[in-house]
């Protein structure tokens, strides 16, 4: 098993996280998509991040997502056995909660962000906009308001963005709306979806 030596490297705003990510000299491709609620058929997210991940050459490539093992997080073990370097950006409310980051990562980038994403009111968040600056592509798998919000924002400024339509786990998120007193979600889709798919 290739276990990667993470390294943590703490940033104030999203300029210091793209300045960082930009001095590689790598084409970086962004995946995004559901989190904490994970995937309904993850045999078939896999089969989509292994033919997305395929038109890429590794050597000069650095994938990115949102550094947690979970959900989207799939596409680390993956990119690195195929000999992808691999990075994360993420909120440094994960730390705070003690989230569990992918073992596949080597360089996790933390940014100062009082919330985990997504827009907030007509500014992205610090760690949203670390994600779609430091992107030349993004590439979207199902996903929540956060997924959105980066997926539009990125395609707004003129990114190559694909998106695949895939429900979360209904299970998890069936019991994150109970625990949370909400009432039990009737489309897993997740907002993302409704960006590409319209009524």
């Amino acid at each position: 098993m290739l276990a990667a030596f993470r390294r943590v490297v703490q940033a104030e705003d999203a300029a210091s996280v793209v300045e960082a990510i930009r001095e590689a000299d790598q084409r970086v491709v962004t995946f995004c998509g559901f989190s904490g609620t994970g995937y309904e058929d993850p045999a078939a997210v896999e089969r989509v991040l292994r033919e997305q991940l395929a038109r890429f050459a590794p050597q000069s490539t650095t994938i990115c997502a949102g550094a947690t093992a979970e959900g989207i997080g799939m596409v680390y073990p993956i990119a690195r056995r195929k000999g992808f370097r691999t990075i994360g950006i993420v909120s440094s409310r994960a730390e705070a909660e003690s989230a569990a980051m992918s073992d596949d990562v080597e360089v996790v980038y933390v940014v100062k962000d009082g919330t985990w994403g997504g827009r907030q009111g007509t500014q992205l968040s610090p760690t949203s906009e670390a994600m779609v600056v430091a992107c030349d592509e993004m590439i979207g798998i199902g996903g929540g308001a956060i997924a959105r919000d980066e997926l539009e924002e990125a395609r707004r400024r003129g990114k190559p963005v694909t998106f695949f339509p895939a429900d979360m786990n209904h299970a998890l998120a069936t019991e994150k709306a109970h625990k949370s007193g909400s009432p039990p979600p009737t489309d897993f889709r997740g907002e993302a979806h409704a960006l590409f798919n319209s009524p």
